[in-house]
């Protein structure tokens, strides 16, 4: 601190001889430089010798720097005019001219000067403001510091004090403790043992609680030199504002000078002396000038470490402050614990007197207990012995079991796939397509004629169950199906002979059952029957009902499927979307910008444009889409039937299986299909819309018959573009799929004609040979379009 004051008092020194220079002589100039023009000899004569304004007079005004010594301003002031005689007036005029242009130059030079020294001056006012501002940042700094620091000594003196507190309470709870347990013998020990570690505890907290004040009484010194430090420096800053305002006063007198010199040119001669003292003075007041600039840097550094050391200073004190926060909640918490260990003390000690009367008495008894509770403990281990030797009998039995339980799995992983290879194999043993043919009942509506005689029979001379009989006009004919029902069968009769074919879907094959006949058959009733009335739900419910209860049971080896569900028809050969819930009102019942378009893949698979398709995963969802759908198809009324169908019905399944333990895949379609019933005209008696709709439903059935009767015959081209009908059932016809054909019959007398050529074209069908049918077992990615494969 001493040295600093004596460099304060050193650059006030300096300042002030600054300030009085100033005054006689003007703006000071820091740095001094001699260039190439500059007047070596001073003391030589300006007269006859070298002029030092001889090669500065173009270089002043093309930047060139002249300066001026004391020699060589009293030469210029001391010059007299030189003639030839008294009346050489035009040799004096050009030596006065001459000798104005030196004193011009002389003057433009302390004008340069003057200029030097006002930039001079102008920089050391703002090094000076910004040492204010430093001041001024580092003294709220140092107060903000002060403030912090007092409200932590405060804090610690205030636990200092509910230190010394607690301890004072301590040792008087100790003097209790310690002259209560000197009463009682058998507890002595153990409580002087505990009061003696409690001492030394209490010893350490009392050291630490010492070298907690000595470092309080640190911090206090260290804030006793902040504060000195911060009056010293607001003592420098006040000598700093005073020498500005005496530099501003000077800077003005300067100022009045320049322009009293201005005027005064004449009466320099008379000043000489006056020029010659202010040029000494400026080059000491410039050096002295240098000097100060030079420790003003110096200060400006010293002050700048000076603050980083008090910033590490004070970074120091804050983790100094820290850790004895620290010390001091660990304190804290030493002696809370102390003190609740001084009151289980006392109540221990009041227990122990209670009980030690007591603990005598019941030693005795203690010991008869221990005794017996020795015979029981042998004979424990003796059962435990026995219950580990049978829990490791337990854990084999349970292991080979865990091993068998592995073994029934793979047993039943390799069961399902034989199960699906022989059932693949009889499917193929039966044909690719085959034939079902299905009589229904008499109606209470059919027209007899009159006659009794049956027209539909059933030979047992053939394989039962097999073959039909029609009559026509006392003639019979005779045909052989896969399968036949008669007018007796049921829902479930029908059922079990397609379950088969069902499962097959979910073992990744395209599988396809459509029924055929003429209107009034009982297809619709065949396909969809009432799902309301459990016994007579139809092929479609039914078999949805398999595939969800079938895929839930594969769940538990590690099958998860995925199905989606469409629903379409195609009426008056155009596809219409019967799950859309954007359709027109129009007589084609359109949906506005679907096209609706049939195209065929490299897989076999049928894809439907702009067609919805739905994610369905319950039997009631599927219900929901069946009632809706039934809702949305066409039918009408005609002679021959009340509710005719008078559109092919389509329904698609496609279902997605992935096995999570063995990672196979498969992909299965089932398409459930209702065709619309052949009708003759002259029966029917359609006119207007219904003509219309027969005509169309009659071309359809009428290019199946053609694509029958070409795979039959074997033919090169298939005409499967005929209709929409054929071509949707290309795959299902001609390709890789699996597929089964109701012919639907009625016994109806009147109706043996349109039986009759039902069962040709069935027999027809029954003698096909398509491809035999492949096995889905790729997973493609999901696609807006369904395949109908």
């Amino acid at each position: 601190m001493t040295e600093k004051k004596k460099n304060l008092d050193e650059i006030q020194v300096d300042k002030r001889r600054k300030i009085g220079i100033a005054k006689m002589v003007g703006p000071t100039n820091s740095v001094r430089t001699r260039k190439a023009f500059s007047v070596v000899n001073s003391g030589q004569d300006l007269g006859g010798g070298r002029d030092p304004t001889s090669n500065g007079n173009s270089e002043c005004g093309s930047g060139g720097s002249i300066e001026f010594t004391r020699e060589d301003v009293e030469a210029l002031l001391n010059e007299k005019t030189k003639g030839k005689n008294k009346f050489d007036h035009k040799g004096k005029c050009e030596q006065m001219t001459e000798h104005i242009k030196k004193l011009r130059v002389c003057i433009k030079w302390f004008q340069e000067k003057e200029e030097i020294g006002k930039l001079e001056q102008e920089k050391l006012q703002g090094m000076l403001e910004s040492a204010e501002r430093k001041q001024t940042e580092i003294a709220a700094q140092m107060t903000i510091k002060e403030e912090e620091l007092n409200a932590i000594i405060v804090d610690l003196r205030r636990d200092c004090a509910s230190l010394q507190d607690r301890c004072t309470k301590e040792e008087a709870a100790k003097l209790v403790a310690i002259d209560s347990h000197r009463q009682e013998s058998d507890a002595r020990a153990a409580a002087e043992k505990s009061l003696a570690s409690l001492h030394e505890e209490l010893d350490k907290a009392n050291q630490e609680l010492s070298s907690a004040k000595q470092k309080i009484t640190n911090l206090d010194d260290i804030n006793k030199r902040l504060q000195e430090y911060n009056t010293s420096l607001q003592q420098y800053n006040s000598k700093l504002q005073m020498d500005a305002a005496t530099a501003a006063e000077t800077i003005s007198r300067l100022q009045k000078e320049k322009t009293a010199m201005m005027e005064t040119l004449s009466s320099l001669r008379g000043h000489n002396s006056l020029l010659q003292e202010q040029l000494a003075s400026s080059r000491a007041s410039q050096q002295e000038a240098a000097k100060q600039k030079e420790l003003l840097i110096n200060e400006v550094g010293c002050l700048r470490g000076e603050l980083q050391q008090v910033r590490v200073d004070r970074d120091l004190r804050q983790e100094q402050v820290q850790v004895l926060k620290a010390e001091i909640d660990r304190y804290a918490e030493c002696t809370g614990k102390s003190t609740v260990e001084l009151e289980n003390l006392l109540t221990r000690t009041n227990l122990l007197e209670d009980t030690c009367s007591r603990q005598k008495e019941q030693i005795s008894i203690l010991q008869h207990q221990l005794s017996a509770a020795n015979d029981k403990l042998q004979l424990a281990d003796l059962s435990v012995m026995g219950k580990r030797t049978e829990c490791e009998e337990q854990k084999k039995i349970l292991q080979d079991l865990q091993t068998r339980l592995a073994e029934a799995d793979l047993q039943i992983i390799e069961g399902e796939k034989l199960r699906k290879k022989l059932h693949n194999t009889i499917l193929e043993l039966k044909g690719n397509i085959r034939v079902f043919c299905r009589v229904r009942p008499l109606l209470p509506d059919d027209d007899c004629g009159g006659t009794e005689v049956e027209v539909v029979s059933y030979p047992t001379t053939t394989e039962l169950g097999r073959g039909i009989d029609l009559m026509q006009n006392g003639q019979k004919y005779p045909f052989t199906f896969d399968k036949v029902f008669n007018h007796e069968a049921s829902q479930q009769d029908v059922f079990v002979e397609i379950s088969q074919l069902v499962q097959s879907a979910l073992d990744g094959y395209k599988v396809c059952i459509f029924a055929y006949g003429q209107t009034g058959s009982g297809k619709t009733y065949t396909m969809m029957g009432r799902p309301e009335a459990r016994e007579q739900k139809g092929l479609i419910p039914r078999s949805l009902e398999q595939i969800f209860q079938t895929s839930q049971l594969l769940s538990s080896q590690g099958w998860k499927y995925k199905m989606q569900a469409s629903m379409l028809e195609i009426y008056n050969e155009t596809i219409r979307d019967l799950l859309c819930t954007s359709r027109t009102g129009g007589p084609d019942n359109a949906v506005l910008g679907k096209q609706y378009a049939i195209k065929h893949d490299a897989n076999g698979n049928t894809l439907v444009s702009d067609l919805t398709i739905v994610d369905v995963c319950t039997i009631k969802e599927v219900s929901s889409l069946l009632h809706q759908a039934a809702q949305s198809r066409s039918v009408g009324k005609t002679q021959m039937n009340e509710q005719s169908s008078r559109s092919h019905f389509v329904f698609t399944l496609r279902i997605s299986g992935v096995n999570e333990s063995t990672e196979q895949q498969v992909q299965g379609v089932l398409n459930l299909i209702d065709l619309a019933g052949s009708e003759r005209l002259s029966r029917s008696g359609s006119t207007g819309d219904r003509l219309k709709e027969t005509q169309a439903i009659n071309k359809s059935l009428s290019s199946l018959s053609d694509v029958i009767f070409a795979i039959a015959k074997k033919d090169d081209h298939v005409p499967f573009r005929n209709s929409k009908l054929t071509y949707l059932l290309q795959p299902c016809l001609g390709g890789d799929s699996k597929t089964l054909m109701f012919v639907n019959i009625s016994p109806d007398p009147s109706s043996v004609g349109e039986s009759l050529c039902s069962l040709r074209f069935a027999a027809r069908v029954n003698s096909c040979e398509i491809g035999i049918p492949r096995r889905q077992t790729n997973m493609r990615p999901s696609d807006s379009r369904l395949s109908y494969g």
